[in-house]
């Protein structure tokens, strides 16, 4: 605490020499002048004594004939008064102070933790949409609302804790391993649902399981034809309708349909080479903004760019809206290059291969094939014909009108 009061108050190390020595620090105990950390060197004396005492030292000085001399100067006085004379230090440091404040009522850096089967960029993007993005106030968000709209909004999100740490926004989610499985699609409707084609064919397979079925096998329909009606009617004995049954049509159909493909490739191409020229420049960013640090301009006509940038922290989550990196430009030139036979061969095969696969994607089966390979001096040609097969349906409302009873039209008559 002594040393403490010493330091606001100011102190000096000064040396002291002369006819007396001893009889000076005699009289400085008399006058209550404090002195500490005496030192006998031989020829002088070093003490310590306070900014007060120094001045008051001078009368007794004269009257034992020493001297004193100041050799460092210590405490909160002599340091105020050394940054009164570097203006532009104090300036910045009140700078750098306020520059702190400001930016530590923002958010800088945004880290989503526990998400696996949601990606990073699609949570980002709704994190956006909700307002919620780095150089943000913390003032404006709203933890507890953005908690309860991840859970909302995503079934797959159990539980979710946000939390500001400096000017890291922490996100941690934990996910459903196994997701509810909703029933409400297998739950009967009381309005009758028409399964129809969606797009044209001809009938190839066909079980009804639920409904009246409209087609029969080798019938040909187009898109938006009802293949099983939602509206099972109930007849009277004259064999007139009486009124309809209304339930969701149930069907195993298969639709054969045929399609053209085709697929050019030019036997000439462009190939992107790399020269092994390459520079390195030193690139700064500050919020959106980024500069490349080069004098002159980049001398490639062409030219890859790879960059690599880290933001500015200061501590674990205390990020500043700063980045720095490198940005690596790799010249290239293009050449026009020819495929080999093989090539080609290779090529088409890899084009088929994915029609293939792309079909099989969509559950759709080949029944037929005729593929054809054409080749001149500048292409080639792939053609396929095919007879697809797939279930090509879908549910729409029943477009059956309801039956009128004939107890209730006499009652209207009435």
């Amino acid at each position: 605490m002594l040393h403490w009061i010493q330091y606001i108050r100011g102190y000096v190390t000064i040396k002291v020499w002369g006819y007396s020595t001893e009889r000076l620090l005699n009289l400085c105990g008399n006058h209550d002048i404090l002195v500490w950390g005496i030192k006998d060197q031989g020829d002088h004396t070093i003490m310590n004594i306070s900014v007060q005492g120094f001045f008051a030292l001078k009368p007794l000085l004269r009257k034992t004939g020493t001297r004193a001399a100041v050799l460092q100067r210590y405490g909160l006085p002599f340091f105020v008064s050394g940054m009164c004379r570097r203006k532009i230090f104090v300036i910045g440091l009140i700078g750098c102070l306020l520059f702190w404040m400001i930016t530590s009522g923002y958010i800088w850096n945004i880290r989503i933790e526990g998400n696996f089967a949601l990606t990073e960029d699609v949570l980002m993007d709704y994190l956006e949409e909700q307002g919620v993005h780095t150089a943000m106030k913390k003032s404006k968000l709203k933890i507890e609302n953005l908690e309860r709209a991840l859970r909302e909004d995503y079934d797959l999100i159990t539980w979710t804790s946000v939390q500001l740490k400096g000017t890291t926004l922490l996100i941690h989610i934990k996910e459903n391993e196994m997701p509810e499985y909703d029933q409400s699609s297998q739950s009967q409707t009381e309005e009758g649902m028409d399964l129809v084609a969606a797009r044209s064919g001809t009938v190839s397979y066909m079980i009804t399981r639920s409904g009246v079925p409209k087609v029969t096998l080798g019938d040909t329909v187009e898109k938006g034809d009802v293949l099983v009606s939602g509206a099972v009617p109930v007849y009277n004995e004259d064999t007139t309708v009486r009124k309809y049954q209304f339930v969701q049509a149930d069907a195993d159909i298969i639709l054969r349909y045929g399609e053209d493909i085709s697929v050019e490739k030019n036997l000439v191409y462009e190939e992107k080479r790399y020269t092994g020229e390459q520079e390195n420049i030193l690139v700064l960013g500050a919020g959106d903004k980024e500069w490349g640090l080069r004098l002159r301009k980049i001398p490639y006509a062409s030219y890859d760019s790879s960059e690599e940038k880290k933001q500015v922290k200061l501590l674990d989550h205390l990020y500043l809206p700063f980045s720095y990196g490198h940005k690596t430009v790799r010249e290239y030139e293009i050449i026009e290059r020819k495929y080999t036979e093989e090539e080609m061969k290779t090529l088409m095969q890899e084009e088929w291969d994915k029609i293939i696969s792309t079909l099989d994607e969509k559950g759709v089966q080949i029944a037929e094939k005729n593929v054809t390979i054409r080749k001149n001096d500048a292409k080639w040609v792939l053609n396929a014909h095919m007879q697809l097969e797939e279930s090509a349906v879908e549910l729409v409302p029943t477009s059956t009108e309801p039956v009128v009873e004939e107890h209730v039209q006499e009652e209207a008559a009435e």
